[in-house]
């Protein structure tokens, strides 16, 4: 592609990410204005009622509340690390919501309990002095999109330097850069790994380790890092969610890696928490001084009196001794760690303002958007991505740009131009080769193989490691409000039968004391939710709570199971399967279990399409 119709390319992207964010924009809005309390507080979009608990400043001088949900309903939250948040009241006799007029941002959350960051303007006294119906909810993220544009804008119009030579290279089929030094042996990885990690190595501008489902991918990921970092002196590794950066993360600290994570980890625990920029901060020797200063800061400026110049040196002061504290201690500790790791927004965090790393490692490159991914390039001399863009793609609303492209990542548009650069990992590391099959013949062309020590992995003797139960529904499929989902009650049932009656065979003794566990996915969210109260109720299943999930697609991604069981709910005349055509988010589910899979859904809805034909086909044949 020429440099003109790539700027073009890139104009393009911007034009569709801003439908894109119009187009959720306006669902936002929508669903702030018209969606019921209830409804939001369901869908994981809202916490109501509140407990309103303490405001301080955090280490990193910003003005925190706490606050905790008062409700016990087992609902998946969607608040995280960094999302935008407003505060509200319900007025007790009409009923209708208020608004508190500043919007704050996730500090932390983990289970009942979440920290806000709030800007100094704001009044939290409002706030707390609503003991009883006050909530907090989701708030359209601007950040994200204004990030994202400016991305897209700095690197169209880049010229002449590494941005431009990076832009122009991937849009094209021109081969990239390589070093030739002698191949390096790592005996504890396989082949296909170990010639990832050289490929990492050898690249000057970019190297792709495309990994399907249980390959290994992460393993292979952390040794190209360890490898690369006996080069040089520091990476970035980013990733599209903070529960991808945690992952990474907590891998790189286990082999001994001192690794900086900007912003908060998705899961609060004293491991995670201890190498976040944050709790190195409040754990620098210099930082009561720091914490002292900034103190009296405050104080004076409560006693603020007029034009007073001494009062105006003296805060100066302060403010300069303050600056001064934290340059140091940003120094020791940027200087100290071997990766900084954030998400691919984050990479635009002020602290990492000016700074240059030789090699950026980019992982689930294939679930975040192009112009995210540029965000953090923008900050390197070579990147590495690592995914599988064969399972879920990035999530976008509008389905005009879907349509016309926003949906093509940058990872899938190297694979597309410059093939020699992918290494495919071929040996998988989870599933019972039955239940891989099917995944690495429709996705894969048949590379993928099972390593021979989990190839007829079982839980029982004489057990099809795969199966699918005919769901015949006398109902089918019911609709549950705008944009909520569909759910299908009496495949519901079925699948619990199903479960309590596979517990009988393998024997409670047995599940409990080897800990077999269980995952149950739906593509519809409606659908786990309904899955969740029916356990919530049977008293079959309270021994065995802790050892089940629930939960749609996109909350298994990356994640495996003894027993998967999938209810994929579409039952109509017309053959309609809505987004369960997007093929690439069955791989994921069809990928998740390690010696046991029931599929249950309606035969004659689904297999009118020739993916679910085929897979079906293929079990009957297994069985």
């Amino acid at each position: 592609m020429s440099e003109t119709s790539t700027i073009q390319s890139l104009k393009q992207q911007r034009l569709l990410l801003e439908l894109e964010y119009n187009t959720e924009k306006e669902a936002f809005r929508k669903q702030t204005e018209t969606m019921g309390l209830q409804r939001k507080v369901k869908r994981g979009d809202a916490w109501y009622p509140l407990r309103v608990g303490k405001s301080y400043y955090n280490s990193l001088n910003q003005l925190s509340l706490e606050v905790f949900r008062t409700t016990d309903e087992e609902i998946e939250c969607n608040f995280e690390y960094g999302r935008p948040v407003v505060f509200f009241r319900v007025d007790g006799e009409s009923g209708r919501i208020h608004y508190f007029p500043f919007t704050g941002s996730v500090g932390y959350v983990e289970g009942e309990r979440m920290v806000v960051t709030v800007p100094d303007s704001a009044c939290l006294s409002d706030v707390q002095a609503c003991t009883s119906m006050v909530g907090v909810q989701l708030f359209f993220d601007e950040t994200s999109y204004r990030l994202m544009f400016e991305a897209l804008d700095k690197v169209t119009r880049a010229d002449g330097n590494r941005l431009a030579y990076l832009r122009d290279l991937f849009y094209s089929h021109r081969p990239a850069e390589r070093f030739t030094f002698a191949a390096t042996r790592f005996p504890w990885l396989n082949a296909t790994q170990e010639k990832a990690v050289n490929e990492v190595l050898w690249a000057k501008d970019v190297a792709v380790v495309h990994g399907p489902p249980g390959t290994g991918k992460t393993t292979t990921l952390v040794e190209a890092i360890n490898e690369t970092l006996m080069r040089e002196s520091q990476v970035l590794v980013c990733a599209q969610s903070n529960m991808a950066v945690d992952w990474i993360s907590e891998k790189l600290v286990d082999r001994g890696i001192n690794v900086l994570r900007i912003g908060n980890p998705s899961r609060v625990n004293d491991k995670m928490l201890s190498f976040t920029y944050e709790r190195r901060f409040e754990s620098h020797p210099d930082y009561p001084q720091l914490w002292a200063i900034r103190k009296a800061i405050r104080e004076l400026r409560g006693q603020r009196r007029g034009r007073d110049d001494r009062y105006h040196q003296k805060l100066e002061r302060l403010k300069s001794r303050a600056a001064e504290l934290e340059i140091r201690i940003n120094a020791q500790l940027f200087g100290e760690a071997r990766v900084v790791a954030s998400t691919l927004t984050g990479a635009a965090n002020r602290l990492l303002d000016r700074q240059k790393f030789g090699t950026l490692f980019i992982d689930e490159a294939a679930q975040a958007l192009e112009a995210a991914c540029w965000i953090a390039i923008r900050k390197a001399t070579r990147v590495i991505l690592a995914g599988d863009h064969c399972q879920l793609p990035p999530t976008i609303k509008s389905i005009a740009a879907l349509e016309a492209g926003l949906g093509k990542t940058l990872m899938e548009r190297i694979v597309e131009n410059k093939p020699e650069v992918v290494t495919l990992l071929k040996v998988q590391y989870r599933m019972n080769e039955q239940i891989m099959r099917f995944s690495s013949d429709w996705f894969y062309g048949g590379q993928v193989e099972s390593a021979p020590q989990i190839k007829f992995r079982g839980i029982l003797d004489y057990d099809n490691p795969i199966e699918w139960e005919r769901t015949e529904v006398t109902t089918g499929e019911t609709f549950v409000g705008e944009s909520f989902g569909r759910i299908n009650k009496e495949e519901a049932e079925l699948t619990l039968q199903k479960l309590e009656a596979y517990y009988h065979k393998i024997g409670k003794e047995r599940v409990l004391e080897e800990r077999i566990d269980v995952g149950i996915i739906s593509p519809y969210r409606a659908q786990v939710q309904y899955l969740r109260r029916l356990i919530g109720k049977r008293e079959f299943f309270k021994s065995y709570r802790h050892l089940i999930s629930v939960n749609t697609v996109d909350g298994f991604q990356g994640q495996e199971r003894d027993v998967i069981l999938i209810s994929l709910v579409r039952s109509n005349d017309e053959g309609q399967i809505g987004f369960l055509n997007d093929l690439r988010r069955m791989n994921v589910a069809i990928t998740r279990a390690r010696m046991k899979l029931i599929i249950l859904g309606d035969v004659d809805t689904l297999t009118k399409h020739p993916f679910y034909k085929k897979l079906y086909e293929s079990i009957q044949n297994e069985s």
